[in-house]
């Protein structure tokens, strides 16, 4: 079971196996910190349900929900078979499109033929198709092709089991398409593989647009230096033509050459601070499963 927070995954799984093993109750934050698992037999069969922590949980990192989610692959060895994508009835928002998005970056493309979207609150379509539901969204309809057509709508307020008989009739049916096979640890490697590759094409992409940025910037300061330096020059070589006597013109002199040496320490402390500057700013990249 994944998604978002407040989806509506806990009680889904609490549905499915027609017992309380989950937590579950209205709240902003993730009720599941970690992934839980419960067995029991249902309609003669041993169905095992895996909760997980709710994606775009404030109370919580990315990475470190990422983490929990990614233990499920564990919990389920030799693999799951298959992965219930539970969306709540209502408008489909950004957040629940990053959300889905996260999910799929998180297990790869190979997940897809184990991926079936679950509607709860079914009866918030009071009595509208969820065919027509899901047409009235590109994005929506474009989540269910992705996971091969594979939908169900759920009532949690309904303890009845045609609704838990029908669903996993589909996933029967899913891993009979799929050739009794699961998602496999393997399949995981490849996907995280894919994210650290991409994780590290954006940090190279990032740190040749900030060593560009730093090379223009430095053109330019050193550009101005220049300018400056010819401004000094001109100021004094005047200074020189109209002074009286030697002493004078050395006491110039002087003065020039130290607001050369002024200018040319300005000018190394300002490309050294853009130095840590850019540095410390493309060290700071993070990654994220947009």
């Amino acid at each position: 079971m994944v998604g978002k927070t407040g989806a509506g995954k806990s009680a889904s799984g609490n549905t499915i196996l027609g017992h309380e093993f989950f937590k579950s109750e209205m709240s902003p934050e993730s009720i599941t910190d970690e992934c839980s698992k419960a067995k029991a037999t249902v309609d003669g069969q041993d169905v095992v349900v895996i909760d997980t922590p709710g994606l775009y949980d404030t109370s919580k990192d990315e990475n470190t929900i990422n983490r929990y989610i990614s233990q499920c692959i564990y919990f389920a060895c030799p693999g799951p078979h298959i992965f219930l994508i539970v969306i709540t009835l209502g408008r489909f928002t950004k957040e629940e499109m990053n959300t889905v998005e996260q999910i799929q970056k998180l297990f790869g493309k190979a997940a897809d033929r184990y991926s079936m979207v679950l509607f709860t609150r079914g009866d918030d379509l009071k009595g509208k198709p969820i065919e027509k539901f899901i047409g009235n969204s590109r994005q929506l309809q474009d989540l269910v092709d992705r996971c091969h057509g594979q939908y169900h709508v759920f009532n949690n307020e309904l303890k009845t089991d045609p609704q838990v008989t029908e669903l996993l009739q589909k996933i029967r049916n899913i891993v009979e398409k799929n050739g009794g096979s699961h998602y496999t640890n393997e399949m995981f490697k490849k996907a995280e593989k894919a994210i650290e590759e991409e994780k590290q094409r954006i940090l190279k992409e990032e740190e040749e647009k900030k060593r560009k940025e730093r090379e223009e910037l430095k053109r330019q300061m050193e550009e101005e230096f220049d300018g400056k330096l010819k401004d000094v020059e001109e100021k004094f070589r005047k200074m020189q033509e109209e002074a009286n006597d030697r002493q004078d013109r050395e006491k110039i002199e002087q003065q020039q050459k130290w607001e050369i040496e002024k200018l040319k320490m300005e000018m190394n402390t300002c490309i050294c601070l853009l130095a840590l500057f850019f540095f410390k700013n493309v060290h700071d990249v993070h990654f994220v499963c947009p």
